[in-house]
């Protein structure tokens, strides 16, 4: 068992004020496997102050010295792989593939945002005005448990580029990947006190990110009901915002797609990441003449998806992230049923033999109308539903009747008609015919889904404040 009693600030390994602990469970076996320290108040503000610190000389850092910090992130998390991979198996439950994708996902955002670093101009000419864009200062990142090591690194790359020094809370349902995580940024090299990362919960150190008055911005990922609390808890001191939330994804096949190729994709799309993912594409939208054939082609589909050990290299779905998570997705699956959707395949209760651990069945509903809580709420778990439609304009009406806005799939034989299709999306992005995120491009939500964006270009921006100076060639 490990024993977690260790956060990064100031560039040192030290130990906790908070004397709160927290139990940590392999969801896989339901065995603990952990146990870690939180953080109290006091914990965070020596950390804020030791950024704030920082932030004096990091800001005034220059380009070159930025890339090069980001080239040895990179380097640090692939030296580190292999136990980065293991400790998101062991803790998260990914399957193994899927584990090794994030960590490859991870390293990769520090090369991508040192691309799009060397490629911004920082200063800029309008008119009689040159603008300069300045690091925005302090930012307080705060980061899910379904995808710790990508959302730490795309966040921190983005601060790092634009010369901002950060807190990060990782969630702490994550305390032995955030643990392995920070033994490898502290082999990058990056100057003392530009990156702290402290364990504990969302009202204690969340809290006092989200109102200390040195906190410049809040990077979130995490549900729409959290991203609003942090969205009341800035307004006292005005700070910037990037919350990336929840999603309700839609995905419209349209009648002349090959449907033998676009079910088990939108299938695939579904139950990526164990279900556990903001953009899954957990409503599929098909035409009401093809509902039969959809629902054969669905089932066969789930019936060759592996659910089990996510040690072996053919598993597909792995547990849910804990017992509460488990029994969310059990009341979404019982609601459906109660509510009147067609159970396809799947249902209550643990796949056959895999009573060990937070297994779900992974489940197909169909006859599912937009007046059913599974058809309106986020579930986080491998639950599909399928919706129909009799004409287009209704699919898209359809799609768009969602508070959410973060994702959205097409499937369809004309490139035309898909991508006329995708203008009238209310969605941050939009994949058709099973393309998947550009990581280079801006991502994010609108509506309920989130503010803001992030990676690339467009992640560099967030972190920065634009300064306006006229007369600046006068004498």
């Amino acid at each position: 068992m490990k024993t977690l009693n260790q956060f990064y600030i100031n560039g040192q390994f030290v130990s906790p004020q908070g004397t709160d602990v927290l139990d940590l469970i392999n969801p896989s076996t339901k065995e603990m496997i952990g146990r870690v320290t939180l953080g109290n108040v006091k914990d965070t503000q020596d950390a804020i102050a030791a950024a704030k610190q920082a932030f004096k000389s990091f800001s005034r850092t220059s380009v070159e010295e930025r890339s090069q910090m980001l080239q040895r992130l990179h380097d640090a998390v692939m030296a580190n792989s292999e136990a980065l991979i293991q400790g998101n198996i062991e803790e998260y439950g990914a399957p193994l593939n899927a584990a090794i994708g994030r960590v490859n996902l991870a390293a990769a955002d520090f090369l991508r945002t040192k691309e799009a670093l060397e490629e911004f101009e920082f200063v800029q000419y309008m008119g009689k005005a040159k603008v300069v864009l300045e690091p925005v200062g302090v930012i307080g990142i705060i980061t899910p448990w379904n995808a710790s090591y990508s959302q730490i690194a795309a966040k921190l790359a983005s601060a790092i580029a634009a010369g901002c020094t950060v807190v990060i809370k990782p969630s702490e349902l994550s305390a032995i990947q955030t643990q392995l995580l920070m033994e490898s940024l502290d082999q990058a090299d990056i100057p003392a006190g530009v990156i702290n990362i402290i364990n504990g919960t969302g009202d204690v150190v969340g809290a006092e990110l989200t109102r200390h008055p040195d906190i410049a911005m809040i990077s979130f990922t995490g549900s729409t009901h959290v991203g609003k609390i942090i969205r009341h808890g800035v307004i006292d001191t005005m700070k910037r915002l990037t919350l990336e939330l929840g999603g309700k994804s839609p995905n419209i096949i349209l009648d002349d797609a090959d449907f033998n190729k676009a079910v088990p994709l939108a299938v695939k799309i579904a139950y990526g990441n164990s279900g556990q993912s903001c953009i899954a594409g957990s409503r599929l939208i098909v035409p009401r003449h093809r509902l039969e054939e959809v629902k054969r082609l669905a089932k066969a589909a789930v019936e060759a998806i592996k659910v089990g050990d996510p040690r072996e290299k053919d598993t597909v779905i792995g547990p849910m992230v804990t017992g509460k998570q488990y029994n969310n997705v059990q009341r979404y699956i019982k609601l459906g049923m109660e509510e009147g959707a067609e159970l396809v395949i799947g249902g209550e209760g643990h796949p056959e033999g895999l009573e060990q651990g937070y297994f779900v069945k992974p489940t197909v509903f169909a006859n599912v109308t937009m007046d059913m809580t599974i058809a309106r709420e986020e579930i986080f778990g491998p639950v599909l539903s399928i919706l129909t439609y009799t004409t287009e304009e209704e699919a898209i009406e359809m799609a768009n009747d969602t508070s959410y806005g973060l994702a959205a799939y097409i499937s369809s034989s004309s490139l035309d008609k898909a991508n006329q299709i995708a203008s009238r999306i209310s969605s941050g992005i939009v994949m058709i015919n099973g393309a998947g995120p550009e990581m280079k491009a801006p991502f994010g939500g609108s509506k309920q889904s989130g503010i803001g964006r992030e990676y690339g270009v467009y992640g560099l921006e967030e972190c920065l404040e634009p300064k306006s100076i006229t007369g600046y060639d006068l004498v």
